[in-house]
């Protein structure tokens, strides 16, 4: 199956003041494998951006100068995306500004949900982790995925890490292939083939929990039994 994690970054929050997209990066999953095929772009927004949205992505109109505006990359954006299942975290706001951008250029556009099943990986995290942070900074310390070089939003860079997010969130599998297509190493080997220990290395030492360590465990089970009415699984038969 065929997925494009996908961010934007825009001028400000709202399409209701004009407010136009500057910035889309996405990259292609392949049956839960990151193929590196990506899609990125800048984009000349016609318009001012927004102190406090340069703050967060420090992308300036300087710096969009030269870039094309959305017309002339439309198409081509909408070829990479295809009919594939978009993965966004906070998808009303990205939809929102594509459908406003695709409208504007070809009224009567409709949706980019019409063409395409999105999952919105905000509203995933809010269902598995409620009560929580769940924004992206917050699902990649949860996970473990190195967002250390995200020190501003980028488009491209977010997609990327959202990508790791996602495939951790909904498996924890993100390279073991068990079947199908498998990427070859530069020397023709399979990236995924298991990798036999050498038959003359040393066993594993074996460390036996200590006479004192049992007990403690012991009077932890029994806590956990006594304020769970006595359904803890460890100590089940």
């Amino acid at each position: 199956m065929r997925q494009i994690v996908l961010d934007t970054e825009t001028t400000g929050l709202e399409t209701s003041q004009g407010h136009r997209i500057i910035e889309i990066g996405c990259v292609e999953l392949f049956n839960r494998r990151l193929t590196g095929r990506h899609y990125h772009q800048y984009i000349k927004p016609e318009r001012e951006i927004d102190a406090g949205a340069q703050a967060v992505h420090g992308i300036s109109n300087a710096m969009l100068e030269d870039k094309p505006v959305f017309a002339r990359i439309a198409d081509e954006f909408l070829q990479f995306i295809g009919d594939a299942e978009l993965i966004i975290h906070n998808a009303a706001f990205d939809i929102g500004f594509l459908n406003y951008e695709m409208n504007m250029l070809r009224p009567g556009f409709g949706s980019i949900s019409d063409r395409c099943h999105v999952i919105d990986t905000l509203l995933m995290a809010r269902a598995k982790h409620p009560g929580q942070k769940n924004n992206l900074d917050a699902l990649c310390k949860r996970y473990g995925v190195d967002n250390s070089q995200r020190e501003l939003h980028g488009a491209l860079l977010d997609a990327e890490i959202l990508a790791d997010v996602y495939l951790l969130m909904t498996g924890g599998q993100t390279a073991l292939s068990l079947g199908g297509n498998q990427s070859k190493n530069e020397d023709g080997g399979d990236q995924n083939e298991l990798r036999r220990l050498a038959p003359g290395r040393k066993p594993l030492p074996v460390i036996l929990a200590t006479e004192e360590e049992l007990v403690l465990h012991e009077q932890k089970l029994a806590v956990i039994a006594k304020s769970s009415g006595d359904n803890c699984v460890w100590l089940r038969e």
